[in-house]
C-alpha cells in the first residue's frame, strides 16, 4: 500500500516511489565524470541497441551555459525537463546579476526543484540522475544529483547500470591532478569494464569544461581517437 502515493511514508521511513525512481537510474546508461588538473570531463555510453538507430539522434550530454554541462542516466525525457529548467535559471541569473551563476547555486536550484516532486500528490519523482560539471570563480566542480533531490560533490563518480564496476576502478586508480587525456583514458577504461568490452566509439559522448575554456562536446574524430587509445589490447 505504501507505494501507491508519493506522499506516504512506509513504517520504516521509506518513500517507495523515490526508490523506484532510483531503480530507473540504475537501469540507465553508464555515465561517468572525472575532475582533472584544470577541468572536468563527462563521458556517456549511449548504449545503441540497434544498428538502425542514428547514434547522433540520442543526446545524453547537454550544455546548460558556457561554464556548465550536464550528463544524464535514466529517463532522458525527464532529464530534458531538468536541463531546460537549469538553462532558464542560468539565464535568469545572467539577466539579474550580469554574471554567470555559480555552479553550486545552480545545482541546489535543480535539486530543490527535484525535491518538490517527492513531496506533493499527483506527481512522480524525476526518474533521472544528473552529473553536473562546471567552473566558476571558486574552481571546477563535479556534482551528482539524485531523484530525491540530494546532491554530492565528487572528484570522480558514475551513475547508471555499471556504477559499481566503474567506482571500483576509480577507487583504485583515480589520482588527483591528472591530465585531461589521462582522465578521459581512465573514464573509458572504466566504461570498457562496465560494458564487458562492448563499448562502441560511435555510441560515446564526451563533454569537457576547463578553467580556461567553455563547456563543449567533443566531435566524432576526437572521441574515436580517445577510444582507439583506450581500447584493450586485442579488442
Amino acid at each position: 500500500m505504501y507505494d501507491r502515493a508519493i506522499t506516504v511514508f512506509s513504517p520504516d521511513g521509506r518513500l517507495f516511489q523515490v526508490e523506484y525512481a532510483r531503480e530507473a537510474v540504475k537501469r540507465g546508461t553508464t555515465t561517468v565524470g572525472l575532475k582533472f588538473v584544470d577541468g572536468v570531463v563527462l563521458i556517456v555510453d549511449k548504449r545503441i541497441t540497434s544498428q538502425l538507430i542514428e547514434p547522433n539522434s540520442i543526446e545524453k550530454i547537454f550544455k546548460v551555459d558556457d561554464h556548465v554541462g550536464v550528463a544524464t542516466s535514466g529517463l532522458v525525457a525527464d532529464a530534458r525537463v531538468l536541463v531546460d529548467r537549469a538553462r532558464t535559471d542560468a539565464q535568469m541569473n545572467r539577466v539579474t546579476y550580469d554574471e554567470n551563476i555559480e555552479v553550486d547555486t545552480l545545482v541546489k536550484k535543480i535539486c530543490d526543484f527535484k525535491q518538490t516532486y517527492t513531496q506533493y500528490g499527483g506527481v512522480r519523482p524525476f526518474g533521472t540522475a544528473l552529473l553536473i560539471a562546471g567552473k566558476d570563480a571558486t574552481g571546477v566542480h563535479l556534482y551528482e544529483t539524485d531523484p530525491s533531490g540530494a546532491l554530492m560533490s565528487y572528484k570522480a563518480t558514475a551513475i547508471g547500470a555499471g556504477r559499481s564496476q566503474v567506482m571500483e576502478i576509480f577507487e583504485n586508480e583515480y589520482r588527483e591532478n591528472v591530465s585531461k587525456d589521462d582522465a578521459v583514458a581512465l573514464g573509458l577504461k572504466a566504461l570498457y569494464r562496465a560494458t564487458e568490452g562492448k563499448l562502441n566509439a560511435a555510441a560515446l559522448e564526451i563533454g569537457v569544461v576547463t578553467k580556461d575554456a567553455p563547456f563543449r562536446k567533443l566531435d566524432a574524430a576526437e572521441i574515436k581517437a580517445y577510444a582507439d587509445r583506450a581500447a584493450p589490447q586485442g579488442s
